[in-house]
């Protein structure tokens, strides 16, 4: 079906298009779908809480080993295996979110329900009693690890299909998340200092009685802020029926009856799975976000070891206190980072937009090894600036990208499956991470690394971490480079499903 000038003149009713001979055509934002600047800072709050909860559940592993003396290998499978479940759990959550009938809507319930639950949960996980075997607190974090995954689950699954559908527009996509992600990168102003925190001799008698403290702040904070979105945010698509007319498919050329929206099952689910699992533009997403997040998350440890015994030769206190301002010039980094993609995105598109944080980062991690010296400590935080670019145009453009999946999605099926989207997207990113942790802790050990030496590591052992380091991500981030490059869906592209999308319906949106 081809588009009338009308149509581009009045993308969503009255955006108007601008184009000219060296540029694609751009529509701009009508003001119906426009978000305001509060429902984005609350929907951000969601995504405060959610990295605030994964970075916790992530960082303050370290006292396992540092506080406990657990073996890294065996921290590297409490923090993998527990998220091979989370990963596991998230699509059923996805679906049933898309299936739920309410007079509250499709997500609103399971994220205020959900927040309450996460928040408690981590409470408890931390409060390890003392004097146990390694045994014991391996099976203790393990079990209840499981637990907080499947609530942690329950809360952010529907949150991220919440923001797909908050706005139609294609620009409007990107705002959201750049706001979502800025607010979500508060969470790593303070994540970095939880080390600092918990060891801290002048508030607690040791390391893991700051792990009980800290984890009751953070729980308590998780519920009263969590449940914000469920009471402020409205859903476009409370219930959502099938279309049950002639739709567009593919590049809009073929007309294809849309069947009707099966009934929830477990067939249907399984259906859904391998349908969205086969939908190339979103496994590029996917591919591109494993590899920049989880080639970040594989060495992630790294860093802190690094500081400590390299730079610092085995100093813990100052090495955690340097490493805190490099997590927080990082996240402030961060902020900057997202309002310049954010708009270079609404110019170049975000395809575009993704090679310049991605290859920005590339460069960063490089300055690793000439910044990273013990002669001369405060160069710590020269990469950091670079490095944000990475995360922080990924988060940015990707849940934008992935709204406008959706779009796609529902012009070929006839169901908006914004939950079984977001959950496989996360659940693909969650199955690369439960395995980077893993394989983390095991290539600590392969560098000869001895937290009993201390300050005295062998002169290989920091040489192979000081690679590892570097090199996993720098690999990592050039193949999702080249994995986003045939990603099809473009300003252009994304105008033409709507329209289509908005003739099916018979009204705009």
């Amino acid at each position: 079906m081809g588009l009338t000038e009308n149509h581009k003149a009045h993308a969503g009713g009255n955006a108007e298009a601008k184009t000219d001979l060296n540029h694609p055509t751009h529509y701009e934002t009508a003001e119906q779908d426009k978000i305001s600047l509060a429902q984005k800072l609350i929907y951000g709050l969601g995504g405060f809480v959610n990295n605030l909860l994964a970075a916790a559940i992530g960082g303050m592993t370290i006292v396992l080993n540092l506080g406990l003396g657990m073996n890294p290998a065996l921290v590297g499978l409490l923090g993998a295996l527990p998220r091979l479940t989370d990963a596991l759990t998230d699509p059923i959550m996805g679906y049933l979110s898309d299936h739920t009938k309410s007079r509250w809507g499709r997500r609103r319930p399971y994220i205020f329900f959900g927040a309450i639950a996460a928040g408690i949960v981590f409470m408890l996980l931390w409060q390890l009693p003392v004097g146990k075997s390694e045994t014991y607190y391996f099976w203790f974090f393990l079990i209840g690890s499981l637990i907080f995954y499947l609530a942690y689950t329950v809360f952010a699954t529907p949150w991220v299909a919440l923001g797909y559908e908050l706005t139609p527009d294609y620009h409007e996509r990107t705002r959201l998340m750049g706001v979502q992600n800025f607010m979500g990168q508060m969470a790593y102003l303070v994540s970095p200092w939880f080390l600092w925190i918990m060891q801290y001799d002048l508030l607690f008698d040791d390391i893991m009685i700051g792990a009980k403290w800290l984890a009751i702040a953070i729980g308590i904070f998780t519920i009263c802020i969590g449940i914000l979105p469920a009471i402020f945010l409205k859903e476009r698509f409370k219930n959502v029926p099938a279309n049950q007319i002639t739709a567009q498919r593919n590049n809009i050329e073929k007309n294809i009856p849309i069947q009707e929206e099966p009934p929830a099952s477990l067939k249907d689910f399984f259906n859904g799975f391998g349908a969205t699992l086969k939908f190339a533009p979103f496994l590029k997403l996917c591919a591109a976000t494993f590899l920049v997040f989880n080639g970040f998350m594989l060495v992630s440890s790294f860093q802190f070891y690094v500081i400590i015994y390299y730079v610092f030769a085995g100093d813990q206190s100052l090495g955690a206190e340097y490493a805190g301002w490099v997590g927080t010039l990082s996240a402030i980094s961060t902020f900057c980072v997202i309002f310049i993609i954010t708009r270079l995105s609404t110019r170049i598109g975000k395809r575009r937009a993704f090679f310049v944080s991605t290859g920005i980062s590339v460069f960063g991690y490089c300055l690793k090894w000439f910044c990273y010296s013990p002669e001369h400590p405060l160069l710590l935080l020269i990469p950091a600036p670079f490095i944000a670019f990475g995360l922080g145009g990924l988060f940015t453009l990707m849940g934008a990208m992935i709204a406008d999946v959706c779009d796609m999605d529902e012009l070929q099926t006839g169901q908006r499956r914004e939950g079984m989207f977001g959950s496989i997207y996360w659940w693909v990113v969650k199955l690369g991470m439960a395995a980077a942790i893993a394989t983390g802790g095991f290539l600590l050990n392969a560098t000869g690394f001895d937290v009993a030496l201390g300050g005295e590591q062998a002169a290989s052992t920091l040489i192979w971490m000081r690679f590892f380091d570097i090199v996993i991500p720098v690999i990592a981030s050039l193949v999702a480079i080249w994995a986003i490059a045939s990603y099809p869906i473009t300003e252009e592209k994304a105008h033409q499903v709507r329209m289509a999308l908005e003739a099916n319906r018979g009204i705009p949106g």
